[in-house]
């Protein structure tokens, strides 16, 4: 495959860190963005045009740190980490307001807050648990997977959960039940990343082998299409529209990516040699933020390609976002 445009470089200079980042979180409504590293730090940053700014350093895990997530009014970070814990982080104080310290009994690798009691952890040996986080206890779990839960995604009524694994196969859970309701079969390769698009009827998994598959919802068995082009296994996606999701590969190449009509739209960014740990898009979905093992993050213009969903131009070059201001946010840090 012939990857065509070129990268859509901001004049938002590189956030760069001491060790490589696992994941990324956008505040919901300040232009800040938080961290988590392989050495178990979390750093909250504020971004712009004018400069990047440090607003906390945090270490209160004692292992890597490989989820980070705001809470959808901005109040509180949740993280967790390779130490089995998932901890909250009061933004206002900046200091660690709750704490499950043996959460899973093996190392997490994801976290997805469902709503504003609820949230989702999934660790490395395939177990989803779900927690009240008024209590801070767990309120349904599940074992049905055998490997690590690479992803997991919600649709918009917050009712279903999916669930991606090393296992190669896709899980369903029934959040107000919080219960397991049903599992793809093997997909044969390991599914490492997933999106929601068509207004909820299709879900897009990457995989190891670089090949998108498709699943139609309520479709769970098995797919109903399948797209290759991708020359390395796809670990991280995000839908930009309803047609067009971002790709992160392993070959260190972002990509826009319609569905169905499936097409390669051109190139986001890249970070050179090094392979894409994950990526997430700004709330008004015009900014993406990518992170890689060169130990930065980087980001790209994407609204180009959200005006190119209906067209068969590629965008080549894209201008500038304006950051929105973000005084008075942390003064008091």
């Amino acid at each position: 495959m012939a990857d065509s445009a070129l990268p859509c470089a901001l004049d938002i200079a590189d956030i760069e860190f001491p060790s490589q980042v696992f994941d990324l979180s956008f505040h919901p409504n300040r232009n800040v963005i938080a961290s988590g590293q392989i050495n178990g730090e979390v750093h909250v940053h504020k971004f712009g045009k004018e400069g990047n700014t440090l607003l906390m350093e945090l270490n209160h895990h004692k292992k890597a740190c490989r989820a980070v997530q705001f809470s959808a009014d901005g109040l509180y970070l949740m993280t967790a980490s390779k130490d089995k814990s998932i901890q909250a982080v009061d933004m206002n104080t900046g200091s660690v307001c709750r704490t499950i310290r043996k959460a899973h009994e093996s190392p997490i690798n994801c976290l997805k807050i469902l709503n504003q009691n609820l949230i989702a952890t999934g660790d490395d040996d395939g177990g989803i648990k779900f927690w009240d986080t008024r209590t801070s206890s767990s309120v349904g779990e599940s074992s049905e997977n055998k490997d690590y839960i690479s992803d997991m995604e919600c649709n918009r009524d917050n009712r279903t959960l999916l669930a991606a694994s090393g296992d190669g196969t896709l899980s369903v859970f029934n959040i107000r039940r919080k219960r397991f309701e049903a599992r793809s079969e093997n997909q044969e390769n390991e599914l490492l990343s997933l999106v929601i698009i068509k207004n909820g009827s299709k879900v897009v998994c990457g995989t190891s082998d670089g090949v998108l598959h498709i699943f139609s919802w309520d479709h769970w068995s098995d797919i109903n299409d399948r797209f290759p082009g991708h020359p390395m296994s796809v670990d991280a996606c995000v839908a930009l529209t309803e047609d067009i999701i971002c790709t992160g590969s392993m070959d260190g190449i972002i990509r826009a990516v319609g569905i169905l009509p499936n097409r390669f739209l051109g190139v986001v960014g890249e970070h050179g040699e090094f392979p894409i740990e994950q990526i997430h898009l700004s709330p008004d979905r015009n900014l993406l933020a990518s992170c890689s093992h060169d130990q930065k993050i980087k980001f790209w213009d994407v609204r180009h390609f959200k005006e190119a969903a209906l067209s068969e131009e590629i965008p080549t070059k894209t201008k500038p976002t304006k950051s929105t201001g973000t005084e008075n946010f942390f003064e008091d840090l």
